[in-house]
């Protein structure tokens, strides 16, 4: 009984010190992809949506909202104004991915 419990400590420990995958942008860069048919990137250009260029360093969306992590994150899991919700077409990888791309404009 006793070599049972220290083997599933044991297994928990293992599983609490397996790191998380870093959000890689060059990543981020290829999601990017179907957002670049809306949003420019590399210009103030505003197609059917606001240009992305700067979007951190903005005070603010074109929401109105201050482009916080969780402010950016809400509008592409949620869509709106003519944006389609990305929730169920990206996974939380490639959502953490276009994160890390857009923190790069």
């Amino acid at each position: 009984m006793r070599q049972s419990t220290l083997l599933i400590l044991g297994l928990g420990a293992a599983l609490v010190a397996i790191p998380a995958r870093a959000a890689d942008a060059a990543k981020g860069k290829e999601v990017f992809e179907q957002c670049g048919v809306c949003h420019a990137h590399d210009s103030d250009e505003k197609k059917m949506g606001p240009s992305l260029k700067g979007l951190f360093k903005k005070e603010k969306m074109a929401n109105g909202k201050k482009p916080t992590d969780a402010n950016v994150m809400a509008k592409i899991d949620e869509g709106g104004n003519g944006m389609p919700a990305y929730k169920e077409m990206l996974d939380d990888t490639e959502r953490a991915d276009l994160m890390a791309y857009l923190k790069t404009l």
